[in-house]
């Protein structure tokens, strides 16, 4: 064997191992920053929306134009995908006008109902931000949506039309073309 052959030999080995690391170095990542979420990768809210909302929370109010069931929905959607989110809620309140704080507390009661199930360490964490942050504005609206009999989690966004193209666990094969479709009954 020459020494040209075995030296590639041992950088492909080398290269395995790199790659091998690689993979689970990512998988750690993906895993802890997803552990905080409370809903699915279909109901998050794309990460360049967050941001906007971490670093001018105002804009959200802007965006909406004194729509309250679209604040509402907006920010309970912001919250169970990123319950890192609460001090940009604090300035979001600080910044907001007395008639939109009460929809920003019933946001926060839908988002803390929604993380209940999935993180109860997230939904304690809205409850603590509540009740420390002390306005009454958003706390009557957090209770309000609490003494609702059934506090419905905003509506999830449509599924994509083409999630039937694909199957498997992570919509990662393609799904059979000539598979007979089920008939509506």
């Amino acid at each position: 064997m020459s020494g040209k052959t075995m030296l590639q030999q041992i950088v492909a080995r080398h290269t395995w191992v790199a790659a091998i690391g690689m993979g689970v170095a990512i998988a750690g990542m993906s895993a802890s920053s997803s552990n905080a979420q409370c809903v699915e990768l279909s109901e998050r809210v794309p990460q360049i929306d967050l941001q906007v909302f971490s670093t001018e929370p105002v804009s959200l109010l802007r965006k909406l134009r004194n729509d309250k069931e679209k604040l509402a929905g907006r920010l309970t959607a912001y919250l169970v995908t990123d319950p890192t989110l609460l001090p940009s809620v604090r300035k979001l309140v600080n910044d907001a006008p007395t008639a939109d704080r009460p929809t920003i507390g019933e946001a926060l009661r839908h988002a803390e109902f929604r993380c209940v199930a999935s993180q109860p360490e997230v939904a304690r964490k809205i409850n603590d931000f509540v009740r420390k942050l002390g306005d009454s504005a958003v706390l009557s609206g957090y209770s309000a949506a609490a003494e609702e009999p059934t506090a419905p989690p905003p509506p999830a966004k449509p599924r994509n039309s083409s999630a039937g193209l694909m199957s498997g666990e992570w919509k990662t094969e393609l799904a059979d073309p000539f598979k007979a479709m089920p008939l509506p009954q």
